[in-house]
């Protein structure tokens, strides 16, 4: 199917032929035709589906359309609220271009930064927000946000703002804004509390399931190498010997393990940045800017900041560290192979790591292939023996605590009994 059958505008379609697109993803093909007639949405679709499109185009074109034909007052008439600044920013810059030829505005709001420029924005008047919740609410707070007149209402990765803790500043935005709209919820998977928020902000909702999460696209290439903690540095050295890898996305699973992963990257002359939520937010716009140009060769980053980055043509995705919830694998190697690309993903294994991979083999369904031709391989064995030696020194640690508290509260008795 063509965007042409999706009965969108002329504007729309030819900022679409623009941008090099002429067939929709699986979930626009579905999504675009409820929302065009102002139906509520549940999407349960995980990132680098073409989500974001899904929901702006027809925004866009019911927004456009009101304005020709529906005249009413002016201020904020859509909101997409979202988990992270780095998605927020890359939402604005879909509606930049799925909107270029209409005379709809929007603008971006985040913390992290000044708000001058964003009031500045909002006085001016927009049409389209996107919004992280926590600046939002200060802004409704502040009265610089006024949404009496919202007809549209986006939750984009909303069980990511779970995790994150923003659930309940959520729950205020939705108790502050109009009860007559249309609402447009989108999630990677439907934890409860997730589906108990759908079932009380949607109504009579058509719900589509993209691709699910326990699914990894066809066209990524999966390999995990078996290796000691030890050793990953000098590992992750010796694959990104290879000049064929132009970028690589490095998943850390906390931000002081993405810090040293990027120095230790620096200090062997290979170009490298971290992302995470520590880091100000002009210095991960700069990051994700440097690495999006290649000037970057190496993006290191958290979960939580990676939501948002979707790089064109990302060849390479690593998994320095296995992550310990087996879903997030599939979010993290999605940012690779996207839109029918080919992509390579490759994870490290540790001793301690062998049941985070068991976990993810029982998610997807398969069993990852091991690069057994490595310098640092180690059998599976050796990685089970390794486990158990370490168990068996935490426990020879634990029992010379516990004879040298038994051996202190023995002395401490002898004392009083003296």
């Amino acid at each position: 199917m063509s965007f042409e059958k999706l009965t969108l505008i002329e504007p729309i379609l030819r900022a679409l032929k623009n941008e090099g697109y002429t067939h929709p993803t699986p979930v626009q093909e579905r999504a675009i035709p409820v929302l065009l007639e102002r139906k509520d949405l549940l999407g349960c679709a995980q990132t680098g589906t073409g989500k974001t499109a899904a929901f702006a185009i027809p925004i866009l074109q019911l927004l456009h359309q009101d304005e020709l034909f529906v005249k009413g007052p002016s201020g904020i008439k859509a909101m997409i609220l979202t988990p992270t600044r780095e998605l927020a920013i890359q939402i604005g810059e879909s509606f930049s271009a799925y909107g270029r030829h209409l005379r709809l505005r929007h603008t971006v709001v985040f913390g992290g930064v000044p708000q001058r420029s964003q009031t500045d924005a909002l006085r001016s008047g927009v049409d389209i927000l996107i919004a992280t919740p926590g600046r939002l609410l200060d802004l409704m707070d502040q009265r610089f946000v006024k949404l009496q007149n919202l007809k549209l209402l986006v939750l984009d990765e909303a069980d990511r703002m779970l995790d994150m803790g923003f659930i309940h500043d959520v729950k205020k935005i939705i108790g502050r804004i109009p009860a007559q709209r249309q609402t447009i919820f989108f999630s990677a998977t439907m934890p409860p509390e997730i589906a108990k928020l759908a079932d009380t902000i949607l109504t009579n909702p058509v719900r589509i399931d993209v691709t699910p999460v326990s699914s990894t696209a066809n066209t990524i290439k999966q390999a995990v190498y078996f290796v000691g903690k030890n050793d990953k540095r000098k590992l992750l050295l010796h694959i990104l010997q290879d000049r064929s890898i132009i970028t690589a996305l490095v998943f850390a699973r906390t931000k002081h393990g993405a810090d040293r992963v990027a120095k230790d990257l620096i200090k062997s002359g290979i170009r490298a940045e971290a992302i995470h939520g520590n880091k100000s937010q002009n210095a991960r716009q700069r990051a994700l800017s440097n690495f999006k140009s290649q000037q970057t060769r190496v993006l290191v980053a958290t979960d939580i900041a990676a939501r948002g980055i979707d790089v064109e043509e990302l060849s390479h995705v690593i998994n320095y560290e296995l992550p310990n919830v087996p879903e997030t694998y599939v979010h993290r190697i999605g940012r690779t192979g996207r839109a029918g690309s080919t992509g390579i993903s490759l994870s490290f294994c540790d001793e301690e790591e062998k049941e985070y991979l068991r976990d993810i083999h029982k998610l997807i369904k398969k069993t990852i292939p091991v690069i057994e031709d490595q310098p640092y391989h180690m059998t599976y064995a050796a990685l089970s023996q390794q486990t158990k030696q370490s168990g068996e020194s935490v426990n020879a640690k634990n029992n010379n605590r516990s004879g040298f508290a038994r051996s202190g509260r023995q002395q401490y008795r002898g004392r009083w009994q003296r």
